[in-house]
């Protein structure tokens, strides 16, 4: 049950990072363009979006979203937050 959730917000994460990298590799894009690339349904491209904008990652303009230099920045430093958040959850494994 517990691990249940877990997946479920991993793969939530999973989902707002892909788009967030998307968008700064290849932004502006709309939720429709983001939709064909990824294969998501369009409801859950803006979902992410809402969310990535709540956080000051994303921002909309006329063309789409476009990543802040927030949005950059925590792309570039996910790889080592994500080796800390593995180690902690090796460390209740043991």
């Amino acid at each position: 049950m517990l691990m249940d959730k877990l997946v479920k917000e991993a793969e939530k994460l999973k989902r707002h990072l892909g788009i967030l990298k998307l968008v700064v590799e290849k932004g502006p894009l709309g939720i429709f363009r983001i939709s064909d690339i990824t294969g998501l349904p369009p409801h859950k491209v803006r979902y992410s979006l809402r969310i990535l904008e709540r956080a000051g990652l994303l921002r909309p303009t006329s063309r789409g979203a476009r990543a802040t230099p927030a949005g950059e920045e925590e792309l570039k430093n996910t790889r080592k937050e994500l080796k800390e958040v593995i180690k902690s959850i090796e460390k209740l494994l043991r």
